[in-house]
């Protein structure tokens, strides 16, 4: 799915119009889709507040509200303006709710939740009074009562398409953007406003499809992840050989194979040599075939393996072995993920020959910089984007917003994720995921951003149903989480 800017959308929205869709109908399609994503997102039933403006944004959020109410939950209003200052689809909403501004929910039941809505994406510049004092509010109990702001379209106060914030913006934990994503969302400037996004399809705002910029969502790619035929069996899930881990770095090993075993892997196989695996410090899951070979890098080569995951954790066997690497990596046509100390290596030896069209690039920003110095200070987009083209490979970007871009100019967005997957070993468990993705079948570009988006909604079902925070949070807690995260995806529910 590519995303649209303001003018856009409201042709999209004018178009619906045109056909005879009544703008009431559109605004209780999108309260309800928000409130079914909120619901899956959040534990509850819990407390909710809309704090809204004049505006069908504020209408929006009510609309919410009444379906959290249906469910359970506790609802409150707050507002900036008196009532009769409402657009009239907002009023209506109200008094269907039958609420007045200023009742907040009694008692401490469940999550806090503040739904902001005072601002569409007609809004331009920082935000004014009352708004401005009603937006600090919720940071406030964001900070000090650990509140969950979640934002109607786009945070109130940023700009719909450059992403800038103005003046007391809007900080969300969560934002649903209504029918396409717009284009400020997905900007750099914007993302500690933006939070987590996520997509709230609506029929009668068909998506536009192509553009060099999309959103990683099963709405948008459709028919990826599809269901196993019955007479499936492992050795058409694909094999995958992994090398990663070396002494004092085992753990890597260990959690890129078990993440090419949670992604769907068939046969996965761990190639150690004998120093290797005498110095194992974390346990291998008993489905991990262990190969044990004084010549790890022809043996993982010299496998059966349908996809390769090479680097996690493989600093002294590069250094041992780090020509011969490299002669079989310039030889092998086969899909493979490099990693970590593979990129390492390559950047350190410049032989960015090795990258091709069957390879997934992986890098942490460091990473990157260290393979792309010039590229490194660009924006984000524009720095994947020629990466993949100067190359001829796959790169997965990694960072708050990770990016994959290909050799055909397209850079997919992936929105799942928050800042507590900033702990070791989640980069090992991501690798092995779209390994697991390239040895099934997929191609580079779709193993990559598949594998980014489970691994980040894993990270989210760890804190939203798994009992973790952000700072507990463990790359083993994604692991966990991977099943319901594939689930996910494949009935887009989150």
């Amino acid at each position: 799915m590519s995303v649209v800017l303001a003018a856009e959308m409201r042709a999209l929205e004018q178009a619906a119009f045109d056909r005879g869709v009544e703008a009431g109908e559109l605004m209780d399609q999108a309260g309800a889709g928000i409130a079914r994503r909120l619901m899956a997102m959040v534990p509850g039933p819990g407390r909710a507040v809309a704090f809204i403006g004049k505006g069908n944004n504020g209408g929006d959020a009510l609309v919410v509200l009444e379906e959290l109410r249906k469910a359970g939950w506790e609802i409150g209003i707050e507002a900036g303006h008196p009532g009769q200052e409402w657009g009239v689809l907002s009023r209506q909403r109200a008094r269907r709710l039958g609420l007045e501004a200023g009742q907040w929910p009694e008692g401490e039941k469940g999550p806090l939740v503040l739904l902001d809505g005072l601002l569409g994406i007609g809004g331009r510049g920082g935000l004014r009074e009352p708004l401005r004092a009603m937006a600090a509010k919720m940071e406030a109990l964001r900070r000090g009562r650990g509140a969950l702001v979640m934002a109607m379209d786009l945070p109130s106060g940023v700009d719909a398409d450059s992403g800038e914030a103005g003046d007391g913006a809007v900080v969300a934990d969560v934002t649903f953007t209504v029918g396409v994503a717009k284009a400020g969302l997905l900007k750099d400037a914007a993302v500690n406003h933006v939070g987590r996004l996520v997509l709230v399809p609506l029929e009668e705002l068909p998506m536009p499809q192509g553009g060099d910029l999309r959103v990683a969502c099963a709405e948008g790619f459709r028919g990826l992840l599809a269901p196993r035929e019955h007479d499936f069996h492992k050795g058409r899930a694909g094999r995958v050989g992994v090398l990663a881990g070396s002494p004092g770095m085992t753990g890597a090993g260990v959690l890129a194979a078990s993440g090419a075993l949670r992604g769907g892997g068939g046969v996965v196989s761990g190639f150690l040599d004998g120093e290797g695996f005498m110095t194992l410090s974390a346990p291998v899951r008993a489905e991990v075939m262990v190969r044990v070979d004084e010549d790890p890098v022809a043996a993982v080569f010299d496998s059966q393996a349908d996809g390769l995951v090479i680097g996690p954790g493989i600093g002294r066997i590069a250094e041992r072995q780090k020509e011969k690497l490299m002669e079989r990596l310039a030889a092998s046509d086969r899909p493979v993920v490099l990693d970590a100390d593979a990129l390492n290596l390559i950047a350190a030896s410049g032989r960015f020959d090795l990258f091709g069209a069957s390879s997934v690039v992986t890098p942490h920003p460091g990473e990157f910089a260290r393979l792309a110095p010039d590229l490194a200070k660009l924006p984000r987009e524009e720095a994947a984007r020629r990466f993949a083209d100067r190359h001829g490979c796959t790169l997965l970007l990694k960072g708050a917003r990770s990016l994959v871009a290909s050799v055909d100019g397209v850079v997919r967005w992936n929105p799942t994720g928050h800042a507590g997957m900033a702990t070791g070993g989640q980069g090992d468990v991501l690798a092995g995921v779209c390994g697991a993705l390239l040895a099934a079948g997929n191609a580079p570009a779709d193993a990559a951003m598949l594998a980014a988006w489970v691994c980040g909604r894993a990270a989210e079902r760890a804190i939203s149903h798994g009992g973790q925070s952000e700072e507990s949070l463990l790359a083993g807690d994604v692991l966990a989480a991977l099943g319901g995260a594939f689930a996910d995806w494949r009935e887009r529910r989150r």
